[in-house]
């Protein structure tokens, strides 16, 4: 099949493997195996690829173009630290989040050795290190890097993105220690103002030249043409094309993309996120246009006991024991996939639905009152999302659910929560086929054809 193009992600709980006909615009395949990044990564690809074979013609030309994604072993793991929390250190949070990494912690002001051995003990992948707008303090950042500096070898990667004025004594330090150390645009150069894209960039840069290796993937790179990019830049990505378009092909506007995964669910919002409300005033750092946000605590695989906790009162609505929800719980963990059974399908849909639920709430903005002199006043902090009109669904646990749109109905406004500026009464759609991140890497390449493919798959509920 000459139009066959073949794309992979290596995940935390199953390597999937998606077939596209190019000249076609279609799905020829889509098969999935579990992941063995704990033991030899090539062991789930090679399950993934005799799966696909069973299914379509494979020739060994379609493997070496194959482009794959990867958020095997946790994710790209990184750590920020900036100046003041509210700005440099969450803008280099929202930029790490948005390169598609999972934020393992933050840290502010100067560094003290119990923080700097916090930071070693970690062992990230990826430290990024902000601080004082262009022109501003210099004390603090240049003060954080001779702290990293003192590190061993558990920080190898450093990307430096805060006051310019500071960067030559900054790269200084790390080079005299070893460290591979990048330099890139200030994450915020002016006090409130963000540039986000060249430290995505170089965050992107690092993944593909040291992590790949890292996670075991050096062999699959052998296999296949490349390993691109995190997986939820690949989402993210596919977010961005269906909601804005390509070159002639209309995008479906302004959406909330919820995935839900085995061990994280990310929440990805393509909108301006703008006030609706003319009487009520921003606050806090402006938000990017598209925006992501990972919750580790909240995966369908990894997390269950967490999961279970905070929906200990929805069990308990439907007469479940602490000891027998307990069991329940561990039944789930245990079938890893698609649940079986009545009993099952129940608790997972309660599951799925809090995962859900907690996510959106937690990425999008709220609405804060305040009582002065002159009367109430309102505030936003963060995205307006109410007005949204799409809600869209991904990753397994809602592909693969008896009732995703109970399941994305966790992303609506409730009555009683109404400062959580979630969307109103939007459409439900579903990536039922779990091939967003396959559209993602197209785009790179086609983005009209990865466009027109999405379109195709995705469905109303």
């Amino acid at each position: 099949m000459q139009c066959l193009r073949i794309f992979i992600d290596f995940g935390s709980t199953f390597t999937k493997v998606v077939a596209f006909d190019l000249e076609k615009e279609e799905l020829i395949a889509r098969v999935q195996a579990p992941s063995s990044v704990d033991t030899d990564i090539m062991i789930g690809l090679r399950a993934a690829l005799d799966l696909l074979r069973e299914t379509v013609e494979v020739r060994d030309d379609d493997i070496g173009q194959a482009l794959a994604c990867s958020s095997a072993a946790g994710g790209l793991r990184m750590i920020c630290i900036g100046l003041v929390p509210e700005y440099t250190t969450e803008a280099g949070r929202l930029a790490a989040l948005g390169a598609g990494a999972k934020v393992v912690g933050t840290y502010s002001y100067e560094l003290s050795r119990r923080e700097t051995e916090e930071i070693a003990a970690s062992r990230p992948d990826i430290v990024l290190l902000t601080g004082g707008t262009d022109g501003g303090n210099k004390t603090n950042i240049i003060h954080n890097a001779r702290m990293l500096a003192s590190v061993g070898d558990s920080v190898k990667n450093i990307i430096v993105a805060g006051n310019k004025s500071a960067e030559d004594e900054v790269y200084g330090i790390f080079a005299e220690a070893g460290k591979d150390v990048l330099i890139t645009k200030n994450v915020m150069p002016e006090f409130g103002e963000l540039e986000l894209e060249p430290v995505n960039d170089k965050i992107r840069d690092v993944f593909i030249r040291h992590i790949t290796e890292a996670k075991g993937i050096a062999g699959a790179r052998r296999m296949i043409s490349d390993v691109l990019m995190p997986t939820p830049s690949a989402v993210l990505d596919a977010a961005k094309l269906i909601s804005d378009g390509a070159e002639n092909e209309p995008g479906l506007g302004e959406l909330l993309l919820v995935d839900v995964g085995g061990a994280t669910t990310d929440v990805y919002s393509i909108a301006t996120g703008a006030p609706t409300n003319n009487a009520v005033a921003m606050i806090g750092l402006p938000e990017p246009y598209a925006k992501r946000t990972v919750e580790g605590d909240i995966g369908l695989f990894h997390n269950l006991d967490t999961l279970a906790e905070l929906a200990a009162g929805e069990f308990a609505a439907h007469g479940g024991s602490g000891a027998e929800v307990r069991n329940r719980i561990q039944s789930l963990r245990d079938v890893r996939s698609v649940p079986i059974g009545e009993e099952q399908k129940h608790d997972q849909l309660l599951l799925s639905r809090k995962a859900v639920k907690t996510a959106v709430d937690r990425h999008a903005g709220r609405l804060e009152r305040r009582v002065t002199h002159n009367g109430e006043i309102w505030f936003q902090r963060g995205k307006d999302l109410s007005k949204l009109g799409i809600v869209l669904g991904g990753g397994g646990p809602l592909a693969f659910s008896s009732d995703p749109r109970f399941v994305l109905e966790g992303a609506v406004l409730e009555r009683e929560n109404s400062a959580v500026l979630k969307p109103r009464a939007p459409a439900f759609l579903l990536d039922e086929k779990y091939i967003l991140f396959a559209a993602g890497l197209l785009a790179k390449s086609q983005p009209v054809k990865a466009l027109r493919i999405m379109k195709k798959y995705l469905s109303k509920i």
